[in-house]
């Protein structure tokens, strides 16, 4: 793209969101709300499982009841992980326990480069494979005054990497693909799903991984062209 961008696309999580490590805050919860001492391990491995059932079924979450049959049962693949001193945990305390141990703080850079981009006039549309409650998330972190809408796969019914999910935010953000930039940190998801729909991808690789060839990358949001110094 020759020209500065009239609209960034963005991916939520590893992109405007991280996820602070669950297990050692899962460990926390279910110690002070049930008394139930894990190890390190059996930690990780609860939260795996959970993680995986979430993967598998977050797109069912398109409203608020849906969202909350997904966290109870999301809940219950946690709770079938956990050691056998675990498997009479009612399941309405356990799902409030998990939901404390998950927490998406914004990457550090991210506020400050939401924030130059508003004031040059790039519109800023989150597209993301989510459920309903990704609104949730990018409000706790402050960030939804800051975008112009956000999109997720559950609520539009298709998931990156279809080009249809891209096309609809590119509506919301009135721009051309070729006016764009679809901002993600998945290759499969983002960058092939970007490069489907016209639109330009920017993998961002955070850390010290290589990026991929053929694939133009940033290792931080503050990289992303056309901001004002």
């Amino acid at each position: 793209m020759s020209a500065a961008p009239r609209a960034f696309l963005l991916d939520a999580l590893g992109t405007l969101l991280e996820l602070e490590p669950p297990a050692p805050l899962l460990r926390r919860e279910l110690r002070a709300r049930f008394g139930l001492e894990l190890s390190a391990e059996e930690a990780v491995a609860a939260v795996r499982a959970e993680i995986a059932y979430y993967r598998a079924h977050h797109d069912e979450a398109r409203d608020r009841p849906a969202l909350a049959r997904l966290r109870h049962d999301s809940a219950a693949a946690l709770r079938a992980a956990l050691p056998p001193a675990a498997a009479e945990l009612a399941l309405e305390p356990l799902t409030e326990a998990l939901l404390a141990s998950l927490r998406f703080p914004p990457y550090a850079e991210v506020t400050g480069v939401l924030r130059r981009a508003r004031a040059t006039g790039i519109r800023l549309v989150v597209v993301s494979n989510w459920d309903v409650s990704l609104h949730d998330a990018l409000a706790a972190a402050g960030l939804d005054r800051l975008l112009d809408a956000t999109v997720t796969s559950a609520e539009f019914g298709a998931a990156k990497p279809d080009p249809a999910i891209f096309a609809h935010a590119l509506e919301l953000a009135g721009v051309a693909a070729a006016e764009a930039v679809h901002v993600g940190d998945s290759v499969e998801a983002d960058v092939e799903g970007a490069r489907a729909a016209g639109i330009e991808p920017l993998l961002v690789v955070r850390g010290d991984a290589p990026p991929p060839d053929g694939v133009r990358a940033i290792r931080t949001l503050r990289e992303l062209p056309g901001l004002d110094p």
